[in-house]
């Protein structure tokens, strides 16, 4: 008898999702547990396991199709798998030549990504049963196989060049007077991040302010502590922790900063849960770190080290980037000097750090060179004044340059 794959239970501040990759095709089988489907919100990515060994017999909702909370997206035949091993690759899977008189068997979603990324199926080596090919088989290939270059002989004409994957195209493969686009729908993620960061410029009267601060006393602390950190925490002590405490530490001596406008209402929060930007693949998302005032330095940074795990993974759930009273990010991973972060309503307030640079600065009348951060400050006007605003900054800079401030709360 035929079961039903639903589509997750949404939270009320998400209406729909859409259907963003079917790990498995009709005919295919797969065990509990295993990934089938991947469902996206405006928020977050949520993956489908199955919940018993089966097979796909049918996919009601494709990729890219918008789905409602619990609607019935597939079916499958509970506990079949063993009997179906050939309707897997018959009904489910094709073949090729891999120039030995043997076949290949490859499922339908591993012929995609074959496809796409213009491989010899028969280089791949098939995980499943009967030696099947499926899809894991053939990110792993790509991920532990030789990087593909792309011959410029071989490149067909524009035209041609446009129906393939221009990811990691270079303006070096392309022939002279050849013009490849490629027009791709935006995610739901990217939408609506898109959607969000506009509305933040258009109705909050953003302001950004400036600081920098040595990074030389944290990075001597760090530089000491940080082997028997490891040993004892089993987790690295990086940067963040001392940022995440010090603004916990700041946004208490300045709860204006920590406040949000709800209508004509000021919302003064009394706890600090401060969001964390991370980059993915799919877009920007925000974790929340909850209650840091509660937290030491250690728990921030495993919880940190987790999310960025799970984004990665796409395992971040609803939870995790909801809320939240105050963010940070950190373009300085990328190499970033300066620049002005947009607000993440309905928070108001958000700071930007950024690189290490080694900068010459006067001390005591004299030049010295120290490893200087620019921070940046990106607020509400509205709510928030310059005074508030500078001061958070300065109080943020003399616990960063003078650690001890954080731990005996001075």
């Amino acid at each position: 008898m035929a079961s039903e794959i639903k589509a997750p239970q949404f939270p009320e501040s998400i209406a729909d999702g859409s259907v963003a990759t079917w790990y498995k095709q009709p005919g295919e089988a797969f065990t509990r547990d295993e990934p089938l489907v991947d469902i996206e919100t405006d928020k977050v990515v949520l993956e489908i396991l199955a919940t018993e060994d089966g097979v796909l017999l049918e996919i009601i909702k494709n990729e890219g199709d918008t789905v409602l909370d619990q609607e019935v997206i597939g079916r499958f035949e509970a506990g079949a798998q063993a009997s179906v091993v050939s309707a897997e690759v018959d009904a489910g899977g094709d073949t090729v030549n891999n120039g030995n008189n043997d076949e290949a068997r490859v499922s339908p979603a591993a012929r995609k990504m074959i496809n796409e990324a213009d491989l010899d199926a028969a280089s791949v080596s098939g995980s499943g049963k009967g030696g099947l090919i499926t899809k894991e088989d053939v990110v792993n290939h790509v991920k532990n196989g030789p990087a593909i270059s792309v011959n410029k002989a071989e490149v067909k004409p524009a035209a041609k060049a446009a129906d393939n994957s221009l990811k990691g195209l270079t303006q070096m493969d392309v022939p002279a007077g050849a013009r490849p686009e490629k027009r791709v729908a935006m995610t739901r993620m990217r939408s609506k991040i898109a959607e969000r960061l506009l509305d933040a410029k258009q109705n909050t009267a953003m302001l950004t302010t400036f600081n920098e601060v040595d990074m030389a006393p944290v990075m001597a602390l760090r530089s000491q502590y940080k082997d028997m950190f490891l040993n004892k925490h089993n987790v690295k002590l990086g940067f963040m922790g001392f940022f995440v405490k010090a603004a916990a530490e700041a946004l208490k001596r300045f709860p204006i900063v920590n406040a949000s406008i709800d209508g004509t209402d000021v919302v003064y929060h009394g706890y600090q849960d401060i969001g964390i930007a991370v980059s993915t693949d799919k877009g920007l998302v925000v974790p929340i770190i909850r209650d840091v005032d509660y937290l030491s330095i250690a728990e921030v940074e495993s919880t940190i080290g987790d999310f960025g795990k799970r984004a990665r993974d796409g395992k971040l759930s609803m939870e995790d980037m909801q809320g939240g009273t105050f963010t940070i990010t950190n373009g300085g991973v990328y190499g970033s000097l300066m620049s002005t972060p947009i607000l993440n309503p309905p928070q108001s307030a958000i700071l930007g750090m950024h690189k290490i640079q080694e900068r010459v600065m006067v001390v005591n009348g004299e030049m010295v060179v120290k490893p200087m951060m620019y921070l940046a400050l990106s607020y509400d006007h509205r709510l928030i004044d310059g005074k508030d605003s500078v001061q958070f900054l300065v109080a943020l800079k003399d616990m960063l340059e003078d650690p001890a401030r954080i731990l005996l709360d001075l």
